[in-house]
């Protein structure tokens, strides 16, 4: 069973981001809990949405976390202790059977149309979901809980952790980034790729797809080239 913690609105035009915050916390609750990634989600950008850069938010994947309200006042307590004022943080943490149909659709909604906080607290509220403004306007409630249904929906976004993937750059054999954590390599059009070498951009942000971390890549002069979807 995998536990999501979600987080949004932290930052401002002039702080570090979000996905930063988000790999910060992940590392802090791996040294007790089995971590095993972090992924970002877009959301709807549109002039009525206040965002700083890009309005994504970040979701944190446990596996066999055992107590969510520990994860939680964890995760929160580290939240508070990095608060930047402007900001507008939430923080949401749920398992898997907790985010039902209604909770991801809320999620898939949150990418194409505005929503709201009384939206996104009265669905928590009925599910049972944990779910808490930090700060400011807490409008980073409706990301953090768009975040989870997103994440738990487990085809969509894409990995800005996951096992070694951010120590690889440059030019890397498939195998290599394959063995940092990547479960697939493959073209736009579905054909998978398992040998040759792959120019990245920065390091491997996989697209979370079927549940799996799927890095798509596009021929360039005989060599791949990665493409970020999500």
């Amino acid at each position: 069973m995998t536990l999501y913690l979600g987080i949004d609105d932290t930052d401002t035009l002039e702080s570090r981001g979000t996905g930063r915050l988000a790999r910060m916390i992940a590392a802090e609750l791996a040294r007790s809990y089995p971590v095993t990634g972090v992924t970002r989600h877009q959301l709807y950008v549109h002039p009525s949405i206040p965002y700083t850069s890009h309005n994504s938010c970040a979701v944190i994947h446990i596996q066999d976390a055992g107590n969510g309200a520990d994860i939680f006042s964890a995760a929160k307590e580290l939240m508070l202790s990095d608060f930047i004022e402007g900001s507008d943080p939430g923080i949401c943490v749920a398992t898997t059977p907790e985010i039902g149909y209604e909770i991801r659709t809320f999620g898939l909604t949150a990418k194409k149309s505005v929503v709201t906080q009384g939206q996104a607290r009265g669905l928590a509220r009925a599910a049972g979901i944990r779910l808490k403004g930090l700060g400011g306007t807490e409008d980073g409630v409706i990301g953090a809980l768009a975040g989870i249904g997103l994440a738990a929906s487990a085809n969509d976004g894409r990995f800005i952790i996951k096992g070694a993937i951010r120590n690889l750059q440059g030019t890397q054999a498939v195998d290599a980034i394959l063995a940092s954590g990547v479960d697939q390599v493959m073209t736009r059009d579905g054909a998978v790729v398992d040998e040759g070498l792959v120019a990245l951009r920065k390091f491997p942000k996989p697209a979370f797809i079927g549940g799996k971390a799927i890095l798509f890549v596009e021929p360039v002069d005989g060599v791949y080239c990665d493409i970020v979807i999500g």
